[in-house]
């Protein structure tokens, strides 16, 4: 008998036709018709999801993916991972096989969903897992719950969440923009899918059971919605349920050198700068007051009949001190110590 095996873990589906599907339910013939557009009533009126074809028509960017549950059979300690998980059962006509599997399907914008499948052959434990997961799909809260980046935009949690399955126990944190999804490979794909960026996470207990940790990690993105949360809270850590509409966290760019704090802090710098009224620089200041610097270093020396030779050191090109020009000759015109340039030469010998 031929099994089918998709190790990479990518379950390609053709694409729905509504004009094909036949509902069955109120829900599903209420879908079709278009009297529901949006997958968030049902979820808010608590109407039950039982035909896939509701969630494929209402999100029709759906993405699927198959979970690396089981392993290869193969010596010390068996092969690579792979997306079914075999186990048999011993009867006296023999061994019986039977093939699990479990899918996760999200739009990558606040909804989620898993699903487990077990049958005889692999292609339809694949189905079922991915039939299950669709009809399991859920709506998750996102926001920005870290102290050190603060930025109000849905790219993490809101806040902490723990919770346990069996002997798995995962707890998720909210992490600044930019540090990615630190967590098990399993769930990093459950919450790559639901639209979580960045997340920190702590495991205890036998987390090397897939079965279990998924569905501990599904358990804790469950929570987030039904935790209470102060409703002075929403604004200040960007709290969102389910998609954002507008996609502005998406259309802006990742920030490669600054971000966080220091990001936040530098736009508004650049704010009060834009506000405040433009000043002009010291210089432009004196100018201004000693009728500009051109006809000030145009005009001869008063210690000129005296015999000062600036004007003949300063047709040669000689350089100038690090001072203005405007001062140097204030003080010549003063009569204060003479200056020197570069070359160590006397400005105003007569100073």
């Amino acid at each position: 008998m031929k099994k089918e095996d998709n190790s990479s873990g990518q379950a390609g589906e053709k694409q729905f036709d509504t004009d094909s599907w036949t509902p069955k339910t109120d829900a599903g013939k209420k879908v079709k018709s278009g009297e529901i557009t949006d997958i968030d009533y049902l979820i808010d009126n608590g109407i039950r999801i039982l035909e896939p074809e509701i969630v494929e028509t209402l999100i029709p960017d759906l993405k699927t993916e198959l979970l690396l549950i089981g392993q290869s059979k193969g010596k010390f300690g068996g092969g690579q991972r792979r997306v079914f998980r075999q186990t048999q059962k011993k009867t006296r006509e023999g061994n019986k096989p039977k093939f699990a599997a479990f899918a996760v399907v999200g739009n990558e914008n606040g909804y989620i969903g898993i699903g487990y499948g077990k049958s005889r052959e692999t292609v339809p434990a694949r189905e079922k897992a991915i039939r299950n997961a669709k009809l399991n799909l859920i709506r998750i809260r996102r926001g920005c719950g870290s102290w050190e980046c603060s930025c109000g935009n849905p790219h993490t949690i809101p806040f902490a969440v723990e919770s346990k399955c069996g002997s798995s126990i995962i707890k998720l944190m909210p992490a600044p923009r930019g540090k990615g999804l630190c967590v098990e490979s399993e769930c990093q794909k459950i919450l790559a899918l639901a639209g979580i960026r960045d997340v920190w996470s702590k495991t205890r207990g036998q987390t090397k059971v897939k079965t279990n940790l998924i569905v501990a990690c599904f358990d804790a993105l469950q929570k987030l919605s039904t935790t209470k949360v102060n409703p002075r809270y929403f604004e200040v850590m960007g709290v969102l349920d389910g998609a954002l509409k507008t996609k502005q966290a998406d259309e802006q760019p990742e920030p490669e050198e600054e971000e966080g704090m220091i990001a936040s802090i530098k736009r508004k710098i650049k704010a009060e700068e834009a506000v405040a009224p433009e000043k002009k620089p010291q210089a432009a200041e004196e100018a201004e007051k000693n009728e500009g610097p051109e006809k000030r270093i145009k005009a001869p020396c008063s210690n000129q009949a005296k015999g000062c030779d600036w004007n003949r050191k300063r047709n040669k090109g000689h350089s100038v001190n690090a001072l203005p020009l405007q001062k140097q000759l204030l003080r010549c015109d003063r009569q204060l110590p003479a200056w020197h340039d570069k070359k160590g030469e006397r400005l105003c010998n007569l100073g």
